[in-house]
């Protein structure tokens, strides 16, 4: 058996579970940073290593290789009986989950099976943020409750990353308007995902605005920020370095929104060093907290959502928080 888990903490207490096969951490933060269809494999792994280089200063060519490393785990999944599929119900899992159904949709099983775990809830745990929180007991006995992938759910995981990963974010709102029974966290999920095109008040997304009004609120500490963080907008399911790296964004805009101390050096994503940094908020910054200003009018923007890239001095595609919508700049 090959058990594909989202990182490594559920990988490696899935292994001392004593759960019987290989056991494979998926590395990646594909809800994060450019994730452009139609690409060849290289070119796909090329922009996903450049981006994640950058973002967290580690090696593009290490980083590179650890992403084929990847490819060639799951190259030879035919060697397996099944392989199992362990992602949680946070945007952040679901993107890597949609992702890896696309992938296998485009391949002859043939004799091997296809299974998924994913829960939203865990009895006796309140505020269940995901596998990581379970102990070898609990993920344990998640492994007989797996469920094999069916044909529906191939199908909506295709079409969903083949949305996500397109240019043109109208063929979310495709998918949103078609029957997502298959896989019932997706709906809420893809709003959230929506929700982080820069908004018509202020021309930020839900991440960044969520983060400066904790700021604002006084979790100006980084180890405390991110847990409060965690807790408002656990549906995103992001880490610290990914939180992280969204501030430190808007610290480094040419009018700079948050101002930092103690950070992190250059692209670095060193974890103690993000626990001892601060950031306060500026006047800039509270006047676009405020819609007062508009983040993508003073600053410009370069961004990456999926497929779609944001740039220049105005958004191409705005999210209407009062209606509800994603919505055209002609």
């Amino acid at each position: 058996m090959l058990h594909i888990h989202n990182g490594d903490s559920t990988a490696k207490t899935a292994r001392e579970a004593g759960i019987p096969g290989d056991h494979l951490a998926w590395r990646e933060a594909l809800v994060c940073g450019p994730a452009p269809g139609g690409l060849s494999a290289d070119e796909f792994r090329r922009v996903r290593a450049e981006h994640l280089a950058g973002a967290y200063g580690v090696n593009v060519e290490g980083c590179e290789l650890e992403l084929r490393a990847q490819e060639e785990a799951l190259a030879v999944f035919a060697d397996h009986e099944e392989v199992v599929l362990w992602f949680e119900h946070d945007l952040f899992c679901q993107v890597h989950l949609v992702y890896l159904l696309d992938w296998f949709a485009q391949r002859e099983l043939g004799q091997t099976k296809l299974s998924l775990v994913c829960v939203g809830e865990f009895p006796g745990i309140e505020g269940f943020r995901g596998l990581g929180q379970l102990n070898e007991g609990q993920l344990a006995s998640l492994f007989p409750q797996r469920q094999e992938v069916s044909q529906a759910q191939f199908a909506l995981g295709s079409k969903t990353w083949h949305a996500y990963s397109s240019p043109d974010p109208a063929e979310l709102l495709l998918v949103l308007a078609s029957d997502l029974s298959a896989m019932p966290y997706l709906r809420p999920l893809l709003i959230k995902h929506l929700q982080r095109f820069p908004s018509t008040t202020n021309g930020l997304g839900r991440i960044e605005n969520a983060g400066l009004e904790l700021i604002a609120k006084g979790y100006r500490n980084f180890r405390s920020l991110f847990p409060a963080f965690s807790r408002h907008e656990s549906e995103y399911g992001f880490g610290d370095a990914q939180l992280y790296f969204e501030l430190k964004q808007l610290a480094e805009a040419p009018a700079p929104l948050l101002t930092l101390s103690n950070g992190v050096k250059g692209a670095s994503m060193d974890s103690a060093r993000m626990l001892l940094s601060s950031f306060e908020i500026t006047e800039v910054g509270k006047a676009i907290l405020d819609g007062n200003q508009d983040f993508v009018r003073r600053n410009g923007i370069d961004y990456w959502l999926g497929g779609v890239h944001l740039e220049g001095d105005e958004a191409a595609w705005r999210w209407e928080e009062d209606a509800h919508e994603l919505l055209r700049r002609l």
